[in-house]
């Protein structure tokens, strides 16, 4: 049974009180707080076997360069990778993007040829896309969704040209809460001769995903949004694909032989890591994903799935109140606006309450104009998020309200 008690005893910081208020943390989307054995791995391993890895003979290299290693091989399994060697570790899902849209764009793409973005996706998977059409002539095209915010696979589908070579797209959106049919829109692609790129960094922390199973060809996600530390993330690339990319950084660890008239590169996924990876944060990664192991995904989505639903039910009950994404199935995220109050002015005043929730664009620009606002308030939930936490939100709302 999922004792919600008992987990929150795991993360310290929710029993902080700000401004004399016991904290409400809703900001997860953004990034999540840490359970206590995740930081205290992180201390142990600096204090112990603190050493650079892959490089050394001496103990305290062999031991850290073990924990990396092993940290490697959990990512495989948690995402259920075909082998280790498509798990490339990066600073977070922004630098797997730009990693993507840099060696694979060389790799594979030429003037004229086109790339499918949704209309709800991060700018991390937007910019980047955008850096390679100046620099090599692509051409984007936009996905659409519906005024519910689901994508529209009708439209994808018409947007297919002989040109098209890859998709690009969220499995949940960050301020929407959809959960897009990303294996639907894989086999299309596939259909069709393209790759697709899922971004899982709102995925990834809610419920299983399977690699093999979505059919993707890339997957990106970030530690500190699935309760590891900041600074360190994945990217799954299918290993036939990866072997053709480029690498996407020189340097040290990268490299099977140097002189000045040519360099070889080293074997997959050396090849993409160059210079001393954060062999600390990998480690605590892989506590991180033990531990949301151990209380069971499916526990985690089904704590998080019930939550979203209460959310949106009481909030809607608000006067003034609209939300934003009401897709059946949507995950862990509620994007509103209440009245003509500015989303700025929503979120500084539930912080005084004690709530954390976050306002503004989103990195999401798009999307805003897509949705005809400029900004919204956003609140995210967590395996930690009780319902108590909920309806201190839409007390906190409802008092905001009163006020204007």
């Amino acid at each position: 049974m999922y004792d919600i008690d008992t987990v929150r005893q795991d993360f310290p910081i929710l029993a902080r009180e700000v401004y004399g208020r016991p904290l409400v943390y809703l900001d997860n989307a953004a990034t999540t707080q840490k359970p206590r054995e995740v930081v205290e791995a992180m201390v142990q391993e600096y204090y112990e076997v603190n050493a650079n890895v892959h490089r050394g003979v001496h103990y305290l290299s062999q031991q850290a360069t073990d924990l990396h290693e092993e940290a490697r091989r959990t990512v495989a399994r948690f995402i259920h990778a075909a082998s280790e060697a498509e798990v490339v570790f990066t600073r977070g899902t922004t630098e797997s993007l730009n990693l993507v849209a840099d060696a694979y764009s060389r790799a594979f793409l030429h003037e004229g040829d086109e790339v499918l973005i949704s209309v709800m996706e991060h700018h991390s998977n937007i910019v980047p896309w955008q850096l390679a059409r100046e620099r090599m002539g692509l051409v984007i095209k936009v996905i659409p969704m519906t005024d519910e915010g689901e994508m529209d696979l009708q439209a994808y589908e018409q947007l297919f040209t002989p040109r098209t070579k890859l998709v690009c797209v969220a499995h949940v959106s960050n301020v929407l809460g959809t959960v897009n049919p990303v294996r639907k829109m894989a086999d299309i692609a596939h259909e069709h001769g393209a790759h697709i790129l899922v971004d899982g960094a709102q995925s990834v922390p809610h419920f299983s995903v399977d690699v093999q199973e979505i059919g993707c060809d890339f997957l990106t996600f970030s530690g500190h949004k699935v309760y590891g530390p900041t600074g360190i993330g994945v990217l799954y690339g299918r290993e036939a694909l990866l072997e053709r990319m480029p690498p996407y950084q020189g340097g040290g660890e990268m490299i099977a032989r140097v002189s000045f008239e040519h360099t070889t590169y080293e074997r997959l996924p050396f090849k993409f890591e160059a210079g001393t990876p954060d062999y600390v944060g990998t480690h605590a990664l892989a506590v991180a994903l033990d531990y949301v192991s151990r209380l069971g995904m499916d526990h985690i989505h089904h704590h998080e799935q019930a939550l979203t639903q209460y959310a949106m039910e009481q909030m809607a009950a608000i006067p003034g109140m609209h939300l934003y994404g009401t897709a059946p199935g949507k995950d862990a995220v509620v994007a509103f606006n209440v009245g003509d109050i500015h989303p700025l002015d929503l979120g500084t005043l539930l912080d005084r309450l004690g709530i954390a929730i976050r306002t503004g664009h989103h990195c999401a620009q798009p999307l805003m104009q897509r949705c005809g606002v400029e900004g919204m308030a956003r609140a995210s939930f967590a395996l930690y998020t009780t319902r108590a936490e909920v309806d201190a939100l839409v007390q906190g709302i409802d008092r905001v309200r009163k006020m204007f």
